[in-house]
């Protein structure tokens, strides 16, 4: 008697793209998009460094692909939080913007998330990648402003806030993800 071992299903090209979207999120947020290699990436995937172009072309369009996805996650977070926040279930908070504001408090808590933003802005000096990483971020800010449906100025207060606690994580400021602000800096709100 044979027995048969259940068999592997085999993923499509845009179950691959997205792993290796996924895998690229590590090795972007430590090395950058210059840095990076496409052949790391490719190993933990799962896939050939052949098969990763012949999905994405370059490394810089793999690199803005990652990107976004990153941005997407932010945007998932911000609109969940707002669910919540309507429906009565965001504790703590005294507004969609404070709602908001602590769930990107849990997004940092992701270093890895929060470097690769930072490797985003930093690519920024190549002009595809200025404008992608500028689209992402122009979509972000529309896209607050209008589920707030709050004030030019405070949505730009929300995200001046919010580069503020990018440099506070990334310098270690804080070792857990609470809200400060310039007043812990010693500076004035």
């Amino acid at each position: 008697m044979t027995t048969r071992t259940p068999r592997q299903s085999r993923q499509t090209a845009d179950e691959r793209r997205d792993a290796i979207v996924v895998a690229g999120i590590e090795e972007f947020a430590a090395r950058g998009l210059w840095g990076a290699s496409t052949d790391a990436i490719a190993r933990k995937a799962g896939v050939s460094q052949p098969y990763v172009f012949q999905l994405f072309g370059t490394k810089k369009e793999l690199f803005l692909a990652v990107v976004r996805h990153a941005f997407s996650r932010t945007r998932l977070a911000f609109d969940a939080a707002a669910r919540r926040y309507r429906r009565g279930e965001a504790t703590g908070c005294d507004s969609l913007l404070a709602s908001l504001g602590l769930a990107y408090m849990d997004l940092l808590a992701d270093r890895t998330l929060l470097l690769l933003q930072l490797q985003a802005y930093a690519a920024a000096s190549d002009p595809d990648v200025q404008a992608a990483v500028g689209a992402e971020f122009a979509g972000l800010y529309r896209f607050v402003r209008e589920i707030s449906d709050e004030s030019p100025e405070a949505v730009h207060r929300f995200f001046a806030e919010g580069m503020l606690l990018n440099v506070g994580a990334a310098i270690g400021l804080e070792s857990s993800a609470r809200p400060w602000s310039l007043e812990s800096l010693g500076g004035e709100a």
